[in-house]
């Protein structure tokens, strides 16, 4: 499973930064101090059309990234890759309805099958609508329960950012009213400026809004967003193992199915949509509920470790002789995160801490049991889908 590439901000954030921007030129100030380079900036994007759209510029091209990632991931499994295109039907590979994600998808087959990509892989787009019901890769929008629980669904997440930003922001607000006493600044836009930093970035290499913040002043928002996530998608909702389950289950069939499936299943999504598998695996999980008054140092839930721009998720299904000289082989299931092996808390006792394939089988199942229902949790009607269908060969 992978999230899109590296790309313009998300149409909300990109009104924010768009309204900061405004205020700041309307106000007819001559910014001093840290806000000096603005007098003499200018917006990172000056058609609308980009916005949410992977980048195709600079260092960070979410492109080149996707293109990238393929080629490195052709290398590791170039036998299973021989194996496919040995094959006279097309590999099926999947991405959610979202025109940035189907585009993350395309450049990565390119670099992963190369130029036998356009005749030997079939992309299948799978709708965002809410009608899906659990045959879905987006359960967020099909969920109804999930959309409408103010105090744990979608909303509860940014309910605790706004708590938890009020912690640092004022401190900055001083510091700039300071250099500055003709503006002062709203919570909102000192938040915006932050996230300038990092969505420039992305599309020009660099940022004067990154000088404008200490380091503290970005630890305080790399938690502000693992809280976010947290709450939202994540651990801190009893929605995010109901509808990561969903993939998770359906994932695991296939190991359970064998070589027999497929070499191959990539599955292209949102970095809300991983947030929620992660917490059906149960492989990232702290002891308590993140705080939203102090930073948790110690939390093991870092977003920028679980989904980052272009980041994915790879669960290997392995074949190992027994040590015994027999020719009897046994499966084992080994994850691979953002390039990093990372093994299950209470199943590692594999090879390259793997799980055996029987163990990780019956944590899903016993997971699954916990989250109940999909279609009874989520409030959905008797003819909903209850689980997902589309991801074979």
């Amino acid at each position: 499973m992978a999230r899109h590439g590296e790309r313009y901000p998300t149409r909300k954030v990109a009104i924010r930064i768009q309204n900061l921007v405004k205020r700041m030129q309307d106000s007819g100030v001559t910014f001093k101090g840290d806000l000096s380079f603005f007098n003499d900036w200018e917006l990172f994007w000056s058609d609308d059309e980009v916005i949410e759209q992977l980048t195709s510029t600079g260092p960070f091209s979410g492109r080149l990234g996707s293109f990238v990632t393929g080629a490195r991931l052709r290398t590791r499994y170039f036998d299973l890759v021989s194996r496919a295109l040995s094959q006279h039907r097309r590999t099926r590979y999947w991405a959610s309805d979202c025109q940035r994600v189907i585009d993350t998808a395309r450049y990565f087959a390119a670099g992963f099958f190369g130029l036998e990509a356009q005749n030997r892989t079939q992309l299948e787009v799978i709708s965002e609508d809410s009608s899906r019901g659990a045959d879905t890769l987006t359960p967020g929008d099909t969920c109804l329960a999930y959309e409408q629980d103010n105090e744990k669904g979608h909303d509860n997440g940014y309910a605790m950012l706004y708590k938890f930003r009020s912690t640092y922001l004022g401190a900055i607000r001083e510091r700039l009213v300071k250099q500055n006493p003709e503006i002062e600044f709203t919570e909102d836009e000192i938040y915006a400026m932050q996230e300038a930093c990092g969505f420039e970035t992305t599309v020009r290499g660099s940022s004067h809004w990154c000088d404008v913040f200490t380091r503290d002043d970005f630890i305080n928002f790399e938690y502000a967003r693992d809280v976010l996530h947290y709450y939202r998608a994540g651990p801190g909702t009893p929605y995010g193992g109901l509808m990561g389950w969903l993939w998770l289950n359906a994932t695991t069939n296939l190991m359970l199915e064998g070589p027999s499936a497929g070499p191959f299943f990539f599955s292209f999504v949102h970095d809300g949509d991983i947030a929620p598998m992660m917490t059906a695996l149960d492989i990232i999980t702290d002891a308590e509920h993140l705080p939203v008054t102090h930073i948790a140092h110690s939390r093991k839930w870092k977003k920028s470790q679980i989904s980052p721009m272009g980041g994915r998720t790879i669960f290997e299904l392995l074949s190992c002789k027994a040590e015994n000289g027999s020719t009897l082989e046994r499966k084992f299931v080994r994850i691979n995160i953002n390039d990093g092996i990372t093994a299950l808390p209470d199943c590692s006792n594999g090879p390259g801490s793997s799980c055996p394939l029987e163990e990780f089988a019956a944590r899903t199942t016993k997971k699954g049991h916990a989250v109940g229902n999909f279609k009874e949790k989520c409030g959905l009607g008797e003819d909903a889908a209850d689980r997902i269908t589309f991801l074979h060969q």
